[in-house]
Protein backbone atom coordinates (compact mmCIF):
# COMPACT_ATOMS: atom_id res chain seq x y z
CA UNK A 1 0.00 0.00 0.00
CA UNK A 2 2.80 2.14 0.60
CA UNK A 3 4.78 1.57 -2.52
CA UNK A 4 1.31 2.62 -4.28
CA UNK A 5 0.82 6.00 -2.34
CA UNK A 6 4.64 6.67 -3.53
CA UNK A 7 3.93 5.84 -6.85
CA UNK A 8 0.69 8.19 -6.74
CA UNK A 9 2.40 10.93 -5.59
CA UNK A 10 6.05 10.28 -8.30
CA UNK A 11 3.21 10.51 -10.97
CA UNK A 12 1.56 13.63 -9.70
CA UNK A 13 4.46 15.77 -9.11
CA UNK A 14 5.62 14.49 -13.07
CA UNK A 15 2.85 15.88 -14.65
CA UNK A 16 2.76 18.95 -12.60
CA UNK A 17 6.58 19.80 -13.94
CA UNK A 18 4.88 18.99 -16.79
CA UNK A 19 2.95 22.14 -17.00
CA UNK A 20 4.93 24.56 -15.30
CA UNK A 21 6.71 25.47 -18.74
CA UNK A 22 3.40 25.95 -20.81
CA UNK A 23 3.12 29.50 -18.25
CA UNK A 24 6.37 30.00 -18.38
CA UNK A 25 6.41 31.65 -22.20
CA UNK A 26 3.89 34.08 -23.84
CA UNK A 27 2.42 34.40 -26.93
CA UNK A 28 3.98 37.56 -29.40
CA UNK A 29 -0.10 38.13 -29.78
CA UNK A 30 -0.53 37.73 -25.99
CA UNK A 31 1.38 40.73 -24.89
CA UNK A 32 2.06 42.45 -28.02
CA UNK A 33 -0.05 44.19 -31.06
CA UNK A 34 1.24 43.07 -34.68
CA UNK A 35 -0.95 45.89 -35.75
CA UNK A 36 0.36 49.01 -33.85
CA UNK A 37 4.31 49.31 -35.51
CA UNK A 38 6.43 51.60 -33.58
CA UNK A 39 9.85 53.52 -34.75
CA UNK A 40 11.66 54.91 -32.14
CA UNK A 41 15.27 56.96 -31.79
CA UNK A 42 16.72 57.03 -28.05
CA UNK A 43 19.85 56.65 -25.90
CA UNK A 44 20.27 53.28 -24.74
CA UNK A 45 20.08 53.42 -20.51
CA UNK A 46 20.40 50.04 -20.06
CA UNK A 47 21.29 46.62 -22.06
CA UNK A 48 20.06 43.40 -20.23
CA UNK A 49 21.74 40.30 -21.30
CA UNK A 50 19.00 37.92 -19.57
CA UNK A 51 17.10 34.77 -20.19
CA UNK A 52 14.30 34.18 -21.22
CA UNK A 53 15.26 37.51 -23.27
CA UNK A 54 17.48 40.16 -23.77
CA UNK A 55 16.00 43.93 -23.10
CA UNK A 56 17.25 47.40 -24.24
CA UNK A 57 15.88 50.57 -22.53
CA UNK A 58 16.40 53.76 -24.34
CA UNK A 59 15.48 57.76 -23.48
CA UNK A 60 12.92 58.77 -25.72
CA UNK A 61 11.57 62.46 -25.80
CA UNK A 62 8.10 62.90 -25.84
CA UNK A 63 6.13 65.16 -28.24
CA UNK A 64 5.90 67.44 -24.79
CA UNK A 65 9.71 67.41 -24.60
CA UNK A 66 10.20 64.87 -21.81
CA UNK A 67 12.32 62.30 -21.24
CA UNK A 68 10.71 58.60 -21.50
CA UNK A 69 12.37 55.55 -20.74
CA UNK A 70 11.07 52.60 -22.79
CA UNK A 71 11.71 49.13 -22.31
CA UNK A 72 12.30 46.98 -25.69
CA UNK A 73 11.64 43.31 -25.22
CA UNK A 74 14.97 41.64 -27.33
CA UNK A 75 15.12 37.62 -28.53
CA UNK A 76 16.89 35.20 -25.89
CA UNK A 77 20.64 35.81 -25.78
CA UNK A 78 21.90 32.35 -27.51
CA UNK A 79 19.64 33.43 -30.67
CA UNK A 80 20.87 36.94 -30.77
CA UNK A 81 24.61 35.75 -30.36
CA UNK A 82 23.94 33.54 -32.90
CA UNK A 83 23.15 36.77 -35.35
CA UNK A 84 26.27 38.72 -34.05
CA UNK A 85 25.25 40.50 -31.18
CA UNK A 86 26.85 40.36 -27.33
CA UNK A 87 26.48 42.13 -23.87
CA UNK A 88 28.93 45.01 -25.22
CA UNK A 89 27.21 45.71 -28.25
CA UNK A 90 25.54 48.41 -27.06
CA UNK A 91 26.63 50.43 -24.13
CA UNK A 92 24.63 53.41 -21.99
CA UNK A 93 24.86 56.60 -24.42
CA UNK A 94 24.71 55.02 -27.49
CA UNK A 95 22.04 56.62 -29.81
CA UNK A 96 19.88 53.76 -31.56
CA UNK A 97 16.97 53.61 -33.50
CA UNK A 98 14.53 50.31 -32.81
CA UNK A 99 11.74 49.11 -35.12
CA UNK A 100 9.24 46.87 -33.06
CA UNK A 101 5.52 46.37 -31.90
CA UNK A 102 3.94 48.08 -28.99
CA UNK A 103 2.51 46.15 -26.35
CA UNK A 104 -1.00 46.33 -25.15
CA UNK A 105 -0.36 46.17 -21.50
CA UNK A 106 2.74 48.54 -21.28
CA UNK A 107 2.43 52.02 -22.11
CA UNK A 108 6.32 52.47 -22.44
CA UNK A 109 7.08 48.64 -23.56
CA UNK A 110 7.45 47.19 -27.27
CA UNK A 111 8.99 44.08 -28.96
CA UNK A 112 11.86 45.01 -30.93
CA UNK A 113 12.34 43.24 -34.15
CA UNK A 114 15.71 45.19 -35.82
CA UNK A 115 18.02 47.70 -34.19
CA UNK A 116 20.00 50.63 -36.02
CA UNK A 117 23.21 50.28 -34.34
CA UNK A 118 25.44 53.31 -34.04
CA UNK A 119 27.70 52.42 -36.39
CA UNK A 120 24.68 52.35 -38.73
CA UNK A 121 24.30 48.65 -39.15
CA UNK A 122 20.72 47.59 -38.75
CA UNK A 123 20.56 44.16 -37.00
CA UNK A 124 17.47 41.04 -36.48
CA UNK A 125 16.63 41.49 -32.91
CA UNK A 126 15.39 37.78 -32.70
CA UNK A 127 11.55 39.47 -32.03
CA UNK A 128 8.77 36.48 -31.18
CA UNK A 129 6.65 37.92 -33.98
CA UNK A 130 9.39 36.98 -36.56
CA UNK A 131 9.63 33.71 -37.82
CA UNK A 132 13.46 33.54 -38.42
CA UNK A 133 13.23 33.59 -42.08
CA UNK A 134 15.89 34.81 -44.16
CA UNK A 135 13.67 37.11 -46.15
CA UNK A 136 12.55 38.91 -42.68
CA UNK A 137 15.67 39.54 -41.24
CA UNK A 138 17.04 42.75 -41.30
CA UNK A 139 19.96 43.70 -43.45
CA UNK A 140 23.30 44.09 -41.35
CA UNK A 141 25.57 45.81 -44.05
CA UNK A 142 26.78 49.45 -43.05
Amino acid sequence: MRSRSIAACVVSLAVLAGCAPLEAHHAFAAEYDRDKPVTMTGTVTKLEWTNPHARIYIDVKSDKGDVVNWDFELGPPNGLMRRGWNRNSLKAGHVVTIEGFLSKTNPRGANARAVKLPDGRQVFAGSSFDTGSADETPSSSK
